[in-house]
């Protein structure tokens, strides 16, 4: 990755403005946000914050590991589903019952797991269970449905702890060692993965505990995931912006991408949910309209984007191009998310509204570009650009 620190004209600066005021408001410790057109164009990255609060924090770079939380479901499962269902491995309308037999919901296929539409609720308490993740997984396997497959759009963690059961049954390997092999090591991401083992000063702290009131600090912040040994279908996968950068661009935009055909591509990026209430869901990502779209209408109808628990988010339009990653720690300050859901909506909207500016030739419109320089700039920030 070439990378020219410096003035570029090639990052939306309202944008830019709106994370740094949040990094210096206390709005989120730290935050990454980088932007781009399609799989060839440059791109550009901003950065700043801390990785925690108080001396121990480090300034966080482009190497700093993020934990990823709920963004796991598009990075690590879903694109292993779907590489097992290009392969003819999988058949995404196939009862899961026909490859986890411990499953009770017998009509429920994966595509109904991926476009949450199971009937499954959205949530349980599997780490308040007695036992080890062997218990755990039993219970997330026996869990009552609380509506008829199809019918209804309810977000589930349990659906997609499910879908990571059904990878390792596959491939026969567990989830980690599946999406290494699947999804990280084609597409270069040698930072991403789960039960990260780098050093504790590259990781940007999340929520204290509440038994020891310490950052948890390389340790996957979902209950439910560290319960299940730290691996599971709907979060614990850490990762940097460069290797999330190269997700985004080769894995889903590129013309040929080394993980994913262009019809499961099509698939995945077209609405499922057109029969069901209460959303609009692809395959693993939530569409225009969804309650979870954190791109706002300013993006295009064929935007696709998914957030994270811990303050990350990733963008994306199938159509044009344009993408956006907003890494943060945001629950490093605790789990009201008012303020990063805010600041999703608006540094979106900056994008959204930069990229337009550009296609129509506006590239010194003073409101949405201008640039900015590194060091100094936007609270002492960095502003990287890269060449491809």
């Amino acid at each position: 990755m070439d990378e020219e620190p410096g003035r570029s004209n090639d990052i939306p600066s309202a944008a830019v403005r709106l994370v740094a005021a949040a990094v210096a408001e206390g709005v989120v410790p730290a935050a990454v946000l980088a932007v781009g057109r399609g799989a060839d164009g440059p791109w550009s990255m901003y950065y700043a914050g801390s990785t925690r609060l108080g001396p121990e924090g480090r300034d966080i770079t482009p190497d700093t590991l993020f934990d990823l939380a709920s963004l796991t479901k598009v990075v690590a499962t879903t694109p292993c589903v779907l590489r097992l269902a290009d392969a003819g491995e999988l058949d995404l309308d196939t009862p899961v019952a026909g490859y986890l037999p411990e499953f009770a919901g017998e009509d429920v296929t994966p595509r109904h797991l991926l476009t949450h539409t199971a009937g499954l609720p959205s949530h349980r308490l599997l780490y308040q269970l007695p036992g080890g993740p062997k218990e755990r997984l039993a219970a997330a396997y026996h869990e009552p449905l609380i509506s008829r497959p199809g019918e209804q759009v309810c977000y589930s963690d349990l659906g997609f702890i499910l879908l990571g059961e059904l990878v390792g049954k596959l491939t026969g390997s567990p989830l980690d060692a599946a999406a290494r092999e699947l999804v990280f090591d084609p597409l270069g991401m040698a930072d991403t993965g789960y039960l990260p083992t780098a050093p504790r000063e590259r990781f940007a702290a999340t929520e204290p505990r509440p038994d020891t009131g310490l950052p948890q600090i390389g340790v996957v912040h979902d209950e439910n995931a560290e319960a299940l040994g730290g691996v599971a279908g709907h979060a614990g996968v850490f990762g940097t912006v460069g290797d999330l950068v190269r997700y985004v661009r080769n894995g889903w935009l590129a013309e040929e991408s080394p993980i994913l055909s262009p019809r499961i591509r099509r698939e995945a990026f077209t609405c499922q949910t057109a029969a069901a209430e209460g959303g609009r869901r692809g395959l693993g990502w939530a569409l225009a309209g969804d309650q979870w779209d954190h791109m706002t209408a300013a993006w295009p109808d064929s935007r696709a984007g998914h957030t994270g628990f811990t303050g990350v988010s990733a963008a994306l339009d199938p159509a044009s191009g344009l993408w956006t990653l907003l890494l943060t720690n945001a629950v490093h300050l605790g789990r009201d998310h008012s303020g990063i859901i805010l600041l999703r909506r608006t540094v979106h909207a900056a994008v959204a509204a930069w990229d337009a500016a550009r296609a129509e030739g506006e590239a010194r419109s003073p409101d949405l570009d201008g640039g900015g320089h590194g060091g100094g700039a936007y609270a002492g920030g960095r502003v990287l650009r890269s060449h491809h």
